[in-house]
């Protein structure tokens, strides 16, 4: 595993970047797409949808309103499972409505009702509230996780073909104590059950965090990396507060393909957006067969190597020691031993007086802290994105000269940045933590291409591999 990459990757004190739009929501589902869109429902009905997953809307209510539901897509409908609590906890239903599509302009968008498929009687020690759904990869079967704080989190097994109770005498099997907003997935022959922790409802006075345990069979044990059953109040963080953000809960597995997974939270306050509760979708890591909560990129001035070769991309240009060449018989011990005071970092107005104009090419090389190796990151405003984050614009550090994709789909570093979407960056950590650089698109191409390391001198553009370290990067602070 490369996840040493995350440590460099991240040490950055730089602005980080929320969800753009309309992103108020509690409790959240899991994110599922319908028509290339993307939609999430909350507690109380409410809805968020988004064309591209980084700008979201208000989305249609759903007609049943209730506690933290969950959607799963299978075959042609898609099963969404509300909860209620019938007067006070712990006495709870969990219901079942479906539809062919969430897009209510279609002509196919009606909802029908599946009835109760878990319930809790208000005496036994379980809430039936908070529904995770999970499809198992390996063998097909549908299965339900519920509960909260009043007693334990649960499992019954549902019936893929309609989202009903396989067996509704069967007795619920017991998971975890002391969580709630449980979910599972599954991951190289383990089974990992997440629950969130702490208090919840108090905006940025929550302690709400998530935690994990994994198992080898869906029914558990589930123990956390320190050997301790969930059973018994176990569980390994996944993410907590941080920054300006409070609370952490309801996970949700996000997956892109290519290897490439996130997942989706909400934050019980937003300091920023004046301690609402909001979405959240953050890469997925792993480490040691242990997910990880990864961070969607920040904007600053970085070095970008590659994986592959410990080359760092450049603009071609010819390069200029820092601080200038080293003098013979330098100060006390010689040519090795420096000026006596510190370098101060390369002026890249001094050192570019002798680029070229025009576009440049690009190349890579070995790291040597010059104008032409140091890159701009920064998000582009309104110009849309993917999940989790927006598109950026990469430009040499202290110039407008912008990275694009060149009409025969090789890169080149234009004067300046124009905003076409040949400039636009779709750059997203990977499981490992190394990172993936794309252009939002390339000249008369449908193709998706991502930036590839050639040897150690070429960078090019070419399809992402997720078997290869050539299109990995480790994006880090010169």
């Amino acid at each position: 595993m490369k996840y040493a990459l995350l440590v460099t990757a991240l040490a950055l004190a730089s602005l980080a970047l929320a969800l753009d739009g309309q992103i108020g929501i509690h409790d959240p589902s899991t994110i599922v797409r319908c028509n290339g869109k993307f939609y999430t429902y909350g507690t109380g009905g409410s809805s968020l949808v988004s064309d591209d997953g980084w700008t979201w809307r208000r989305g249609t209510p759903l007609p049943r309103r209730g506690l933290a539901p969950d959607v799963i897509h299978i075959g042609d409908r898609y099963y969404v499972y509300v909860a209620a609590n019938i007067g006070a906890q712990p006495k709870a239903a969990i219901n079942l409505i479906s539809n062919k599509t969430l897009d209510p302009d279609s002509p196919d968008y009606k909802w029908e009702e599946g009835g109760v498929v878990a319930s809790s009687d208000g005496v036994e020690d379980s809430n039936a509230i908070d529904p995770g759904l999970f499809l198992d990869p390996a063998d097909g079967r549908l299965w339900l996780v519920y509960g909260s704080y009043f007693g334990y989190i649960r499992l019954v097994e549902l019936d893929p073909k309609t989202g009903k109770r396989r067996d509704p005498d069967s007795q619920p099997r017991n998971l975890a104590v002391n969580c709630e907003a449980s979910d599972m997935m599954f991951h190289d022959g383990w089974y990992y059950l997440l629950a969130t922790h702490g208090s919840c409802c108090r905006g940025a006075d929550s302690g709400y965090n998530i935690r994990v345990g994994r198992a080898r069979k869906v029914t558990g044990p589930f123990l956390d990396n320190m050997g301790v059953d969930m059973i018994r109040g176990g569980g390994k963080l996944l993410v907590g507060s941080g920054g300006r953000v409070i609370g952490a809960g309801h996970f949700g597995l996000l997956d892109l393909g290519d290897g490439v997974q996130k997942f989706s939270l909400h934050w019980e306050a937003d300091l920023d957006r004046g301690g609402a509760s909001v979405l959240d979708i953050r890469p997925l890591l792993w480490k040691d067969g242990w997910p990880v909560a990864g961070e969607n990129l920040k904007e600053g001035t970085y070095e970008i190597e590659s994986v592959r070769t410990g080359t760092a991309l450049e603009l071609a240009v010819e390069g200029v020691p820092v601080g200038g060449r080293r003098a013979r018989g330098g100060r006390g011990g010689g040519m090795f031993a420096g000026t006596g005071s510190p370098v101060p970092p390369q002026e890249v107005a001094e050192v570019s007086k002798n680029w070229p104009t025009g576009a440049v090419d690009v190349r890579m090389a070995t790291y040597l802290c010059q104008a032409q190796q140091k890159w701009a990151i920064a998000a582009v405003p309104n110009a849309g994105g993917y999940p989790g984050s927006p598109y950026f614009k990469i430009t040499i550090a202290g110039t407008d000269r912008a990275l694009a994709v060149t009409d025969d789909a090789e890169l080149a570093v234009l004067p300046a940045f124009t905003g076409g979407p040949e400039q636009l960056w779709r750059i997203e950590q990977l499981p490992d933590g190394a990172w993936r650089i794309m252009p939002k698109s390339v000249p008369d191409s449908k193709e998706a291409l991502a930036l590839s390391a050639v040897g150690s001198s070429f960078a090019t553009l070419a399809r992402f591999d997720p078997n290869s370290d050539k299109q990995r990067w480790t994006i880090k602070t010169p």
